[in-house]
């Protein structure tokens, strides 16, 4: 479909090594002058859900200083753009944040986490077949990890008590999965 927006102008408002903000001038689809603000992040975001033979699966819990709030997510993180494979930064984020690796890797879905002000993009993967060591959390991160049944995690979605974007979305469509025999 063709794109009826024309942007007049864009201009960097913000950059750090994560995001860079951007204002624009635009003309809607109807012909009226207007703005856009667009967030651009510089990493493509991973989720994964691993889950052993009897449908375990584990959360990483931690405060998340945007929101003010604890949260309780899948294990998940930033690969960045042009320089690292989404499958490899999934590896190494559930290795660093759980302490487990995964012999059976498959994408689950693509997500675009909030079109209406990103372009953020992000990829879920199924993780099985595990084995179990020491997390090796960043030193920005002070995490819980906890284990529970598929089911439960989707639950706690149901319930409200996951807002992650990813984590929902990872989360509701692997009981789907497990539900309709995929996995």
């Amino acid at each position: 479909m063709k794109n009826p927006w024309t942007t007049l102008s864009i201009k960097e408002v913000y950059d750090n090594p994560w995001v860079t903000v951007t204002h624009r001038e635009v003309l809607t689809p109807t012909g009226t002058s207007g703005i856009y603000g667009q967030v651009h992040f510089k990493n493509l975001a991973v989720g994964i859900i691993p889950l052993d033979e009897d449908y375990n699966t584990w959360l990483v819990g931690q405060y998340r200083y945007t929101l003010e709030a604890y949260s309780w997510e899948i294990p998940e993180g930033g690969c960045p753009l042009g320089q690292e494979d989404g499958l490899a930064s999934a590896k190494r984020e559930l290795l660093e944040e759980t302490g487990i690796q995964a012999k059976r890797w498959t994408p689950l879905l693509d997500i675009h986490t909030s079109n209406s002000v990103t372009d953020e993009a992000g990829i879920i993967y199924i993780a099985q077949e595990l084995s179990f060591g020491e997390a090796e959390p960043e030193e920005t991160e002070d995490l819980a990890i906890r284990k529970l049944s598929l089911e439960e995690a989707f639950e706690m979605v149901m319930k409200g008590e996951i807002t992650d974007s990813l984590s929902v979305a990872g989360l509701l469509k692997a009981q789907w999965w497990k539900i309709n025999g995929k996995i």
